[in-house]
């Protein structure tokens, strides 16, 4: 009889080892499988963002110029789109310009075109109103 029960009790202990096993197998895949898939996101996901177009470049602006928002300069001096014309030209002077200024007509005002050469760097800086007579303010800057 003792032989019996030590033959059942090993039975016993070896079917709730497999059934651990069996549960612990069980587990480990649900893990790996919320792992493996994505939950749906709850923000609306575009595909195309609405971006406005750019406005076209001056005509007097050269068709291989590249529009930049700040223009950093060698001798630390720097542009950035949004600064008003006194402050530029008192930053770069009138010895950076370079050729004729173009002007045209804009919603708010004249838009002015003016080439530079400063610390051996060209580029085009153009300045328009933003407001209906306020003074005007740097648009674009394009490099060369």
């Amino acid at each position: 009889m003792e032989a019996t029960r030590v033959r059942v009790e090993s039975v016993i202990e070896w079917a709730l080892a497999a059934v651990c096993i069996v549960a612990a197998l069980a587990v480990g895949s649900l893990v790996v499988r919320e792992a493996r898939t994505v939950g749906a996101v709850g923000t609306r996901v575009i595909a195309r963002e609405a971006v406005a177009p750019a406005p076209p470049a001056p005509a007097a602006v050269p068709p291989r110029a590249v529009s930049v928002p700040v223009l950093l300069l060698p001798d630390g001096k720097a542009v950035r789109v949004g600064e008003s014309l006194s402050e530029v030209a008192a930053r770069l002077g009138r010895q950076a310009e370079a050729g004729a200024q173009a002007v045209e007509r804009a919603p708010n005002g004249e838009r002015l075109t003016r080439f530079y050469e400063h610390e051996g760097s060209r580029f085009v800086l153009v300045f328009e109103p933003f407001e209906r007579d306020a003074e005007p303010r740097v648009a674009a800057i394009y490099l060369q």
